[in-house]
């Protein structure tokens, strides 16, 4: 393992729809730059040609913009390091192929990243507003594209022990907000609205998988859309009325279903150390349950500092540092992965 005291990467994260370039010195984050793409909200949801393109018009303008504001001179990087997957194959190329171009020029080592590795490995990132959980630990990772529940044994050993067999939570939220006619991005607006309603108001059930730690959120959304179509057809104005309470009964449905997982996952393994990660895990209602359950469950928990739970590319150089410092390097061969696993 290398030992070196002084040790800089520059990370570029593009599985989606944002152009992230971060650049990390050893475990601290000099700077986190995000590219937003407006254009999607329009479409009701990513449009993957549309987003490849606009990776394409900003990479560039970040990565000059991530170098200025860490104040440091390309040629003082250790390595490059990027999402190889999973994610919109496009946006992939893109940030795949910058990387490997920007490695090769400068002739330092290429470091591939497992986009959702690097969402649970987000909490080791050096910064005084979050804690680093101690090995082995438990990750409900939360996102628009996955829900899983993860055993992490050390930084490059984890194990998926529950997951979506068809939905990820994320859809859950966003497929509501799209029946409620709320414009995308919807989980975060369904969230805002949830804040000022009755989480008892309505009653809907959740889905029962044969996996025990395993989630299912299409029939949840299926009984939601049959819910409102009923009372849409007997009260035109119900949605206007009680759009607060939709939105809490909604939300206190998906947070107890998550709970209800992990209660049982750290009943299945013994562990208590509990993180959250992935974008979903922005959602207040999330934290405040997940902080509650420090007292009513014993347990201790882990919530990454905000603009790290979001797709980022701080997430992406967290990983690459370890795995310089494990020479685990990658040659200009390493090709993008869509459906890239664990």
């Amino acid at each position: 393992m290398k030992t070196n005291n002084s040790t800089y990467i520059l990370a570029i994260e593009s599985s989606c729809d944002d152009t992230g370039v971060a650049i990390l010195h050893n475990d601290k984050v000099l700077c986190n730059v995000v590219a937003n793409q407006e254009i999607h909200s329009q479409y009701g949801g990513v449009v993957p040609e549309l987003a490849s393109r606009a990776h394409q018009q900003n990479i560039v303008p970040v990565v000059a913009q991530a170098l200025k504001q860490a104040g440091i001179d390309k040629k003082q990087l250790n390595a490059i390091a990027f999402t190889k997957g999973p994610g919109l194959m496009g946006s992939l190329l893109v940030g795949s192929s910058f990387a490997k171009s920007m490695a090769l020029a400068l002739n330092i080592p290429l470091i591939g990243v497992n986009h959702m590795q690097a969402h649970i490995l987000a909490h080791f990132i050096n910064d005084d507003s979050q804690q680093k959980p101690p090995f082995p630990f438990l990750c409900l990772t939360i996102s628009g594209g996955h829900t899983q529940i993860v055993k992490i044994t050390d930084h490059f050993t984890m194990e998926v022990i529950g997951e979506t067999i068809d939905d990820a939570v994320g859809e859950a939220f966003d497929k509501s907000a799209k029946i409620l006619g709320l414009p995308y991005p919807g989980g975060p607006l369904v969230d805002k609205h949830a804040q000022l309603g009755n989480p008892n108001a309505y009653i809907f059930t959740k889905p029962k998988t044969k996996n025990s730690l395993d989630f299912s959120f299409s029939g949840l959304k299926t009984a939601i859309l049959y819910f409102i179509q009923k009372q849409v057809k007997e009260n035109p104005n119900f949605i206007e009325e009680n759009l607060n309470d939709i939105c809490a009964s909604i939300q206190f449905t998906i947070t107890t279903i998550l709970m209800d997982k992990l209660k049982k996952a750290v009943k299945q393994t013994g562990i208590k150390h509990i993180a959250i990660a992935g974008g979903v895990s922005a959602n207040s209602e999330i934290r405040k349950v997940l902080k509650k359950a420090e007292n009513k469950y014993n347990w201790t928990t882990y919530i990454p500092k905000f603009e790290y739970t979001m797709d980022n590319a701080a997430m992406i150089g967290i990983v690459g540092y370890y795995k310089y410092l494990d020479e685990q390097f990658d040659d200009l061969g390493i090709t993008a992965s869509a459906r890239m696993k664990f």
